[in-house]
């Protein structure tokens, strides 16, 4: 009895220590990363991707042992970094899941709704977002239901343009179907023309970044919480510690992360850029899927 209750406790022991130090599990709570990985999804994270980050930061802070870059295009798995510092350590906060395409010291260009313009990942199972005139909806809709295409087509509303989320490869399939002569499904941003586009430099530790009128915002929430400064914007103006800066040096490394599916906003668009400190590891292997043949699959 002695060596059954022995034996089950080194077991719960090694599972707790490869949880902690190895690999982990994590479950894909939504649509945000279609069709690379689908809802309901258990993935395997490598915790040595980028450097083991010990756990417990609440009790003796940040430090990873063996520290690397992230690639770009890596589908990496991180911590809320919306929540204020002093809320809840790092690694106790929520997981989140993305597609890094924007590395420390690399600058991206960007519109006004802080989409890179020209996603460096281009794979195929990538969404993104066309529009289409709504008087060919209904064409469209048919297209879609004898070709079998797994593309979000909501229903127009007033607007003379809809819009819907197709992947790279079923925009291919699409196109074959449709007359050689026949452009009307646009990407949205070569549709939205009055998009301006500007440079967004992505912070590394040490580098000096310049404020201008597209970034102020995000860098201001960026040094609140991150970079633990009194920050704060009046009128048109960024003010670190109750004085106007043109320009901020940055103590950590920063990353840019998007949805695989654009029509998800659960990226950097809407909590902004992910320090070092809250990466986990890269996602690397399906272990769970509806689909069993994507069972194994290796992540891209």
């Amino acid at each position: 009895m002695k060596k059954t209750g022995l034996a089950v406790g080194l077991a719960l022991l090694v599972g707790v220590l490869l949880r902690l130090c190895v690999i982990t599990s994590f479950h894909i709570p939504s649509e945000g990363m279609e069709n690379t990985l689908l809802r309901g999804e258990r993935i395997l994270v490598n915790r040595w991707s980028y450097g083991w980050r010990l756990p417990f930061i609440g009790l003796w802070g940040y430090h990873r042992w063996a520290e690397k870059e992230v690639r770009k295009g890596d589908v990496i798995v991180f911590n809320n970094p919306a929540h204020h510092p002093s809320s809840t350590a790092i690694d106790q906060r929520d997981v989140f899941i993305g597609r890094c395409v924007g590395l420390p010291g690399e600058t991206l260009w960007m519109d006004t709704l802080f989409t890179v313009v020209l996603p460096p990942v281009q794979s195929p199972d990538r969404k993104l977002l066309y529009t289409y005139p709504t008087h060919k909806y209904q064409h469209l809709k048919k297209l879609i239901e004898e070709l079998q295409v797994q593309a979000e087509l909501p229903t127009p509303g007033k607007d003379t343009t809809g819009i819907c989320s197709i992947s790279l490869y079923e925009l291919y399939i699409l196109q074959q179907a449709l007359p050689a002569d026949s452009c009307w499904l646009l990407p949205l941003q070569q549709a939205e023309k009055h998009l301006s586009t500007f440079p967004f430099v992505v912070p590394r530790k040490g580098q000096t970044v310049s404020i201008t009128p597209q970034n102020r915002t995000l860098l201001c929430n960026t040094l609140l919480l991150h970079e633990q400064q009194r920050a704060h914007l009046k009128n048109d103006t960024l003010f670190l510690n109750g004085k106007p800066i043109q320009s901020y040096t940055f103590r950590k490394s920063y990353h840019w992360v998007m949805s695989d599916n654009a029509s998800n906003l659960q990226d950097s668009r809407l909590f902004g850029l992910i320090p070092t400190d809250h990466l986990i590891g890269c996602a690397t292997y399906i272990w769970y899927s509806a689909d069993r043949k994507r069972i194994g699959e290796k992540i891209y």
